[in-house]
């Protein structure tokens, strides 16, 4: 696999003129031309905010364009693609979202399908083309560290600043991480806590070997995917837990109290990717809906209401997206990104050894 890294002149575009109307003008797109629905496409991604910002504020537009109905299959990154690998003789599902590595994965497996050449696809930034344009990111991020803010402020603890503050004593039963084996943001942490004990993402004994006397203690519970962390920040059990800051942001936006900490060490390039899944019974209709989610104003409506930030250079920014666009482009500065090649390889190996060493 080639890296798909940004060049280091690239910088997030910011511009608020001629952007205010964005919203409204998908919506106008898709408050015409009215016709009876004949076909239905079946998108799988994750559910809560990502599902709300597309089913609301996007895939209206495309429906009304395209005489068709989408319909989400929410689940996990590895949900997905369990349905979609349980399926693939038949698929059930036309497209769908998975994180990066995930994706890497699905297109070996042969569940991808090629997209089509593209204005939308050629503007995206070169971390979000996947090789041979089996997949393209719909989403840039990164896998950091998140600190529930009300309990560091009553403690008058300093926001972390490293991945080993997830070993720090003073957080004994207060870290929350989630699963290798389930997890891209446990996995992304793991393997960041393995470099600085001097592994890489090929050999990982480092991280094993010193997981049980460093992080180990602290953690209270390994959660298979970050839903629970909303509730667990909310009862003071949750300290510190890997996070992106879309997520955060999300999280922010109920008024959970949780802030977003980029790790001096770097923090875990992480792009959600779309494909059309081979061999789905509408190829044509999935090419147009996998353009369209590319496409600036899809994008600007994904960032204003789901805190997705834009592969799209071109897509428009306005409102709290300028911070947190702006922010991104900060946090890519030292963002690191992993060998997905060498990680699949061994990932099995290394989830039956967290299940039966880690989580035992």
């Amino acid at each position: 696999m080639t890296s798909r890294r940004f060049p280091p002149q690239a910088t997030f575009r910011v511009s608020s003129a001629a952007a205010a109307a964005a919203a409204a003008l998908l919506m106008a797109v898709a408050a015409t031309g009215a016709h009876a629905q004949t076909k239905t496409l079946y998108i799988g991604m994750n559910g809560g905010t990502m599902e709300k910002a597309y089913t609301q504020y996007v895939f209206p537009a495309f429906e009304k364009l395209n005489n068709v109905k989408v319909v989400v299959v929410p689940g996990t990154s590895s949900d997905i693609l369990a349905k979609a690998q349980a399926n693939k003789d038949k698929p059930q599902m036309h497209v769908m979202f998975l994180d990066d590595g995930i994706m890497m994965r699905a297109i070996g497996m042969g569940l991808c399908q090629k997209q089509k050449p593209s204005a939308a696809l050629k503007e995206l930034y070169p971390a979000a083309r996947f090789k041979d344009d089996m997949a393209s990111g719909v989403s840039l991020g990164m896998t950091g560290l998140a600190y529930n803010k009300k309990l560091y402020d009553e403690k008058k603890w300093a926001p972390p600043t490293s991945w080993m503050d997830l070993a720090d004593p003073k957080l004994k039963g207060k870290v929350v991480f989630q699963s290798l084996s389930s997890s891209t943001f446990g996995l992304h942490g793991f393997l960041m806590f393995n470099r600085i004990q001097g592994g890489n993402d090929k050999n990982v004994e480092p991280g094993f070997k010193a997981w049980d006397r460093t992080i180990g203690p602290n953690v209270l519970e390994y959660i298979p995917s970050s839903a629970k962390i909303s509730e667990m920040v909310q009862t003071g059990e949750a300290a510190l837990f890997p996070l992106t800051p879309t997520a955060v942001a999300s999280l922010k936006a109920k008024g959970i109290p949780v802030e977003y900490a980029q790790p001096k060490e770097g923090s875990v390039v992480l792009v959600v990717g779309q494909c059309i899944i081979a061999n789905n019974s509408e190829p044509e209709l999935a090419q147009k809906l996998t353009e369209f989610l590319l496409s600036p104003l899809a994008q600007a409506n994904v960032l204003q209401f789901g805190a997705q930030i834009p592969t799209n250079p071109k897509a428009p920014v306005v409102g709290d997206g300028i911070a947190q666009v702006a922010a991104i482009s900060q946090y890519m500065k030292n963002a690191v990104n992993v060998d997905w090649d060498s990680i699949n390889a061994n990932r099995p190996t290394w989830n039956a050894r967290w299940n039966k060493v880690v989580e035992r």
